[in-house]
């Protein structure tokens, strides 16, 4: 399953929030300086709710997503990607426990 960009999807944090909550997943919210990250992946399902700012997403095949604030990008694992932005604030929902996470965290792709 590839990344899913849903534009103007929410308009609050409580919003973002409940549905991670419906899904039984677990949330936290973050706030991002600039960052420029390279091609990577992840062994966890996550989504992405932009808050405030935005980040930009590029897949490995070129495509290259504009993630602003009300985007809700859903996250497949295993699916090799990287970030970049200036400061942003988001809630992201995990799958999985974040003590549970496997290390590192951003896996280099294969």
């Amino acid at each position: 399953m590839p990344y899913t960009l849903t534009e103007d999807h929410f308009a609050t944090e409580d919003e973002a929030r409940a549905e991670i909550e419906a899904r039984g997943w677990h949330a936290i919210t973050i706030e991002l300086d600039a960052m420029d990250n390279d091609l990577h992946w992840h062994d966890f399902d996550a989504v992405l709710y932009v808050l405030d700012g935005s980040v930009t997403i590029e897949l490995d095949d070129g495509t290259v997503m504009q993630c602003g604030a009300g985007a809700r990008v859903d996250t497949p694992a295993g699916v090799v990607h990287r970030d970049s932005s200036t400061t942003y604030r988001a809630v992201i929902g995990l799958a999985v426990t974040p003590g549970d996470m496997t290390h590192p965290i951003n896996k280099p792709p294969e």
